[in-house]
């Protein structure tokens, strides 16, 4: 194995990442191959260490968000991780069974073909701050089905988490096998050019281009999740309150800071004000208080204000824009923001230029599925796409005229959470797979063994020099390949 490279001519590699990286890797290089037994003691580890320490994650994560739904935490993150692990223990020993390969026994009479998946090393995870627990723990569940050691760098903007879990973490697993790091100073860059075996970044498409061409200087294979602009679809065949219910259940989760978020929906030519009707309605129901727990906190004021922004320039050019907390006064200093639809957005508007981020929802109107396709198509592929009709044609066309990293039909976001789907982007809005069987393998390395029976027919038949005999083989060979 080659000797790591730190491209310190680049960037000033903290002490803590190169010793980190160098104990990892010594571990892995001493102990390449953990046994199932050994994997599986990490993933109860792992498990562990969430569940005796609950309360204070949850309080870690309100604190960085300000005011972040303790629901929404138990339900999106803490809960997905740990069914993430549970379920990754429980296949493990299916995952790691060498797969049997077809090997032509006439060209190589006892031999077998095996693809044995092995350890890659150490694995280095980036991780934003809308969802920190679940992009740290659900990835790890991988991780170390695979065998692996990890290195896991929170945000910046997940402080006090990254506080705890650096903390915690030792309590259950050795620094040798898994350590978190915080950030702030800078030192994303240097994180991102370690020569790890494989390096996991979610977040921005800007910041996962640097991400990607720091990788590249050690040439570490990359999964990328980037998000997107996300669209949803109403066919006119499903019923638009449904559709409203279930969009809206997603674009106010999280106060939609969620890179599989519907960034926009398409609704058909004239039930925009249908449309509106239900989601003022939805909002009045589930968030009678925004500035009550369920709702959660836009993360920093520069968010904060990106959004406001985003609105005003859209008014400015002409969008209608409608307030659907009607009558509430949301919190500005909590970093409370109002949901908002947006009638009549160009694609000069900032809120169609880029991944919204937040509560607000622009509704286009169509009346033909081709106008939406050619619309989709024409920009980035997005993360995922919801089709929401229960016409099966109408599935297909858009399944297969309009490619995305995944889809949900008639559902927003669910397929994300499917451990037995990949996860991943296409595109702009990504590379790479992760999530279940997809996961064990990207963190794995499939290699291929052949092994060779009792004797080489190719040695004993195919030398040179290649007598009458050896062309009368290959010919008959070629005969029965035509």
């Amino acid at each position: 194995m080659n000797a790591p490279v730190f491209n310190l001519d680049t960037v000033m590699m903290p002490a803590e990442f190169r010793q980190c990286f160098d104990a990892q890797r010594a571990d892995y290089l001493a102990h390449p191959e953990p046994s199932r037994a050994e994997r599986s003691a990490d993933l109860k580890a792992l498990a562990r260490l969430l569940k005796d320490n609950r309360d204070a994650i949850v309080a870690a994560i309100g604190l960085d968000y300000g005011n972040r739904s303790e629901f929404e935490t138990l339900f999106t993150e803490y809960f997905v991780s740990l069914e993430a692990i549970q379920d990754a223990d429980k296949k493990l020993a299916r995952w790691m069974r060498p797969q049997k390969r077809h090997v032509d026994f006439m060209t190589y009479p006892g031999a077998r073909n095996r693809v044995i998946p092995q350890p890659l090393g150490v694995v280095g995870v980036i991780v934003p701050w809308n969802f920190p627990l679940n992009l740290s723990f659900s990835p790890l569940a991988a991780i170390f089905a695979a065998g692996n050691r990890a290195m896991v760098k929170m945000s910046e903007n997940s402080r006090h988490l990254a506080e705890l879990l650096t903390q915690l973490s030792p309590k259950y697993l050795p620094e040798d096998k898994l350590k978190f790091f915080e950030d702030g100073g800078g030192r994303g860059p240097a994180f991102s050019s370690l020569p790890f075996d494989h390096l996991l970044f979610t977040g921005s498409g800007a910041t996962g281009r640097a991400v990607m061409a720091n990788a590249a200087r050690n040439l570490t294979p990359v999964t990328l999740e980037l998000g997107g602009k996300s669209p949803a679809i109403v066919a006119p065949d499903f019923p638009l309150e449904a559709a409203a219910e279930r969009i809206m259940w997603v674009k106010m989760l999280n106060a939609g800071q969620i890179c599989t978020n519907v960034d926009y929906a398409f609704v058909p030519a004239g039930k925009e004000a249908e449309f509106v009707a239900h989601c003022k309605r939805l909002v009045a129901e589930r968030y009678p208080d925004l500035n009550g727990g369920d709702y959660t906190s836009i993360i920093d004021e520069r968010s904060f204000t990106r959004l406001q922004a985003a609105l005003d320039d859209a008014r400015a050019k002409g969008a209608t824009i409608v307030n659907l907390a009607v009558g509430q006064a949301p919190d500005a200093a909590r970093r409370k923001f109002a949901p908002h639809i947006v009638l009549g957005a160009t694609d000069d508007m900032q809120l169609m230029q880029r991944e919204i981020f937040g509560p607000i929802l622009p509704v286009r109107t169509y009346r033909d599925k081709q106008e939406v396709a050619d619309y989709v198509n024409a920009g980035d592929r997005p993360l995922a796409i919801y089709p929401f009709t229960n016409d099966r044609e109408l599935q297909k066309f858009y399944i297969s005229r309009v490619m995305s990293g995944g889809v949900s039909v008639n559902e927003a976001l669910l397929h994300v959470g499917q451990h037995d789907l990949p996860f991943g982007g296409v595109g702009a809005s990504g590379m790479g797979h992760y999530h279940g069987r997809e996961g064990f393998e990207t963190f794995s390395k499939l290699r291929p063994v052949f092994y060779q029976g009792p004797f080489s027919a190719i040695q004993m038949l195919f030398q040179p020099p290649y007598t009458g005999r050896a062309r009368r083989l290959l010919n008959l060979l070629l005969r029965f390949k035509t």
